[in-house]
């Protein structure tokens, strides 16, 4: 996070503001999902999982995502 200049409070505003975008029920250890946040004009995506039975969640990672991969509004692949 922090070689990308991403502070964990522009992971918390992403993950409590931001749209699940994707989901991944089948991962381990937990279900995950992959959230877009804006932090300004910057989209930023994080892949989280809920423990369940628990009220944490987990970052498994954060990034921008490049716009050579990803439609306008960073929510769908570009398919190759």
């Amino acid at each position: 996070m922090f070689e990308r200049r991403i502070s964990p409070e522009d992971v918390r505003h992403a993950l409590d503001d931001g749209q699940a975008i994707e989901r991944y029920p089948d991962a381990t250890p937990y279900p995950s999902r992959l959230v877009l946040g804006w932090h300004g004009d910057r989209p930023l995506h994080v892949v989280a999982a809920d423990v369940p039975g628990e009220e944490e969640t987990i970052v498994v990672t954060v990034y921008e995502p490049d716009p050579a991969r990803w439609e306008a509004g960073f929510t769908k692949r570009r398919t190759p």
